[in-house]
């Protein structure tokens, strides 16, 4: 995106906070996530020269203070994280039974986070940031509705797509056919939360129901007993965990034609489903982040609401082949509107916007936008 912008005359500087509080309490790690990216006001003097400062969720709280520009970019809300992630008893019982072999296998120490004040902490500092901040950029209808819940005026809220990096799309992989895979591609976490947020005990009951059906996992997480169980829980399951991103795309290219399962119980945006769509993967998902505004059901995917439901849509795919594969051709040609050119064009339209209405209030800028931009935040429970 940073190449992207630079080619229409828009600088974009990164800064790092570096002063972090250590060995804080778990009921504390939100509010030392909050302190890290306010230690950022070392870099005062320099942020302070540029047009907009811009950063992830509440990461620009600091400089809201000061006569700036702030935009802050919701890829997702730790309210959303909050509202849609059950404790382990409210599960169906197929559930609760993954997390029990999960805990009696020390995979997770628990069934449930000891604490969530982490996460409200986060939300609710998220909340002050979100309305007074000059503009707020969501990723998907469904951010910009959490973002309307929580006070965010709506004409201060703009839905601008994520982009998925070039790689993607170029260059273009030609590969032979093969049989379908089932697929998961994208974080899965490493404790109980994060793995109900990625659907995880989803992800296993879809696996064991086609134990004939070769199994590709494209996944990113640190603990070491999951990865060791997921290794061997399935038959005729392939692994790639924690691969270079880079690298993802060759990875999947082979399996055009296969189909991809977004068993998440949130997402904001889901790079994970434009990202295999690209590579012509169909999706079969759950209706989170921006898969209810991109996909046509039965066309270039499905929307699901349960597991017996996406059970249904891979057994009609993988009885289909034809069908499989037009509706592959339709899912990579949707993932064409997720290149960061026409992205970018719509971030520089939002930075106009600001600096005319700046130079209407008696400021004066640059004719080329130029906005210090504030890496995504590590927030507790997986975010």
């Amino acid at each position: 995106m940073a190449a992207a912008l630079a080619e229409r005359r828009v600088e974009v500087r990164n800064f790092y906070p570096r002063t972090q509080l250590t060995d804080a309490p778990v009921h504390l790690k939100g509010l030392a996530n909050i302190l890290f990216f306010y230690s950022l006001l070392e870099h005062k003097e320099a942020m302070l020269k540029y047009d907009i400062i811009q950063g992830t969720t509440y990461t620009p709280l600091p400089f809201l203070a000061f006569n700036i520009p702030v935009v802050c970019h919701f890829g997702s809300t730790a309210r959303g994280y909050l509202e849609s992630i059950p404790r382990t008893s409210d599960l169906s019982k197929e559930e609760r039974e993954v997390f029990k072999e999960l805990l009696r296998l020390s995979i997770i120490p628990e069934f449930d986070l000891k604490t969530m004040r982490p996460m409200e902490d986060i939300a609710d500092i998220e909340t002050i940031t979100a309305t007074r901040a000059t503009a707020c950029i969501a990723t998907s209808r469904k951010v910009y509705e959490e973002l309307i819940c929580i006070g965010v005026p709506a004409d201060h809220i703009h839905v601008i797509h994520n982009a998925i990096e070039d790689y993607w799309f170029d260059p273009s992989r030609e590969v032979t056919q093969q049989s379908p895979h089932l697929v998961f591609l994208g974080r899965l976490g490493n404790d109980v939360f994060t793995l109900k947020l990625k659907g995880l005990s989803r992800l296993v009951q879809l696996y064991r129901a086609f134990p004939d059906v070769p199994k590709t996992t494209v996944c990113m997480t640190t603990n070491r007993k999951l990865k060791e169980w997921l290794r061997v829980a399935f038959p005729k399951h392939y692994m790639y965990v924690n691969l270079r991103k880079d690298l993802i795309p060759g990875a999947l290219a082979p399996l055009y034609g296969s189909i991809l399962l977004i068993p998440s119980r949130y997402e904001g945006f889901s790079l994970s489903l434009v990202e295999g769509m690209s590579q012509g993967l169909v999706p079969i998902t759950f209706s989170v982040g921006v898969a209810p505004e991109i996909i046509r059901h039965g066309e270039n995917g499905f929307l699901v609401s349960t597991v017996d439901g996406a059970i249904s849509c891979a057994q009609d795919l993988l009885s289909n082949e034809e069908r499989r594969l037009a509706m592959a051709d339709a899912a990579k040609q949707t993932a064409d509107q997720f290149k960061s050119a026409r992205i970018a064009d719509d971030l520089q339209t939002l930075y106009q916007k600001i600096k005319e209405s700046r130079r209407e209030n008696g400021h004066t800028s640059a004719d080329s936008t130029i906005f210090s931009s504030i890496p995504v935040p590590v927030h507790p429970g997986g975010k």
